[in-house]
């Protein structure tokens, strides 16, 4: 049976946007609550939030973990969000308070960071009705401990070593539901599907990234680009 064109409508006022590669459209996904995530875009900017077609965000970023800015990015979301809740600076009991705090708020999941300790992790799966997400930085990093603890979907972001990480994981659990980084191009997205990840994180030009290509265009005397 011939598939169905998709219906789609696009403004013009919002036309211009950040749409993610359109490679991470082959993975798997995961389904959470219902919702099939395959794309999630790394960044707490609203304006790029508010102008892109990702699936999910996912909200972590390199200070210790504040419930208004979780608020923050909720409130300009259109769409799930995995909140960071801790777990190098911030450690312990602070990390299950943030993580339950960010549930009540509206979050779909939570992140910890690479050295959040597997007694924190099993704790938050106890207390909290929403997915932990454990971030996995190298190959050190024990996933074992971290499947024993309730973790069920672990966030690889091993830099250049991501697919060969993500494709070792898999090869040890076959079930486990796996985020990874997909890299800068395509090609290496497509490289991190393949070696098992079901799901892309993105990271997105900054404002001044796209605001220097449109003012070189207004320089130039030419529209919007």
């Amino acid at each position: 049976m011939k598939e169905r064109p998709v219906p789609e409508f696009q403004g013009h006022l919002r036309s211009f946007m950040l749409p993610v590669p359109e490679a991470i459209r082959e993975c798997s996904g995961i389904r959470v609550f219902g919702k099939r995530l395959k794309s999630l875009v790394f960044t707490t900017d609203a304006a790029i939030i508010r102008n892109c077609n990702a699936d999910a965000v996912i909200a972590v970023y390199p200070f210790t973990p504040q419930p208004l800015i979780t608020q923050a990015v909720m409130s300009a979301a259109d769409m799930p969000v995995f909140a960071g809740v801790g777990g190098g600076l911030t450690q312990g009991m602070r990390v299950v308070d943030l993580a339950l705090h960010a549930e009540f708020q509206g979050a779909i999941g939570v992140v910890v960071n690479a050295p959040t300790r597997n007694e924190t992790v099993r704790e938050l799966v106890e207390r909290i009705d929403i997915p932990v997400v454990v971030t996995v930085a190298s190959e050190r990093d024990d996933v074992a401990a971290r499947v024993e603890a309730g973790a069920r979907i672990i966030n690889v972001s091993a830099a250049a070593q991501t697919a060969a990480l993500v494709g070792a994981i898999r090869a040890r659990f076959p079930d486990l539901a796996i985020i990874a980084t997909g890299g800068p191009t395509e090609e290496s997205i497509r490289e991190t599907i393949a070696a098992g990840a079901n799901a892309i994180t993105w990271t997105p030009p900054s404002n001044g990234q796209v605001f220097r290509e449109i003012m070189q265009a207004y320089r130039e005397g030419k529209p919007h680009p």
